[in-house]
């Protein structure tokens, strides 16, 4: 029981991080409101509101869903970062 608990509570956090870095980066490129410092703490609460309720099964706690926006929150801020590092590579001039 322990144990499925942590390899949900793992899964959620790895799997919420890589799939929000890959979407921002597929994806929002061309979203300008990403590149807010705001973007990630929206995007990490929206994910914490849903999985919430989630919370009531056996498997899943309160920090399961608490860790899965913390990890959708820290995976947008890495897709922007990275967004930021291409455009700088690609030698792009601003106004």
């Amino acid at each position: 029981m322990a144990l499925t608990s942590l390899l949900i509570f793992a899964a959620s956090a790895l799997g919420s991080y890589f799939f929000a870095r890959s979407f921002v980066q597929r994806r929002l490129r061309f979203v300008d409101a990403m590149r807010s410092p705001f973007a990630p703490l929206i995007a990490g609460f929206a994910p914490f509101l849903i999985a919430w309720p989630v919370s009531a099964l056996p498997l899943v706690s309160l920090g399961t869903a608490l860790v899965f926006g913390v990890g959708t929150g820290m995976g947008t801020a890495a897709g922007v970062r990275a967004l930021g590092r291409a455009d700088s590579a690609r030698g792009r001039l601003y106004p």
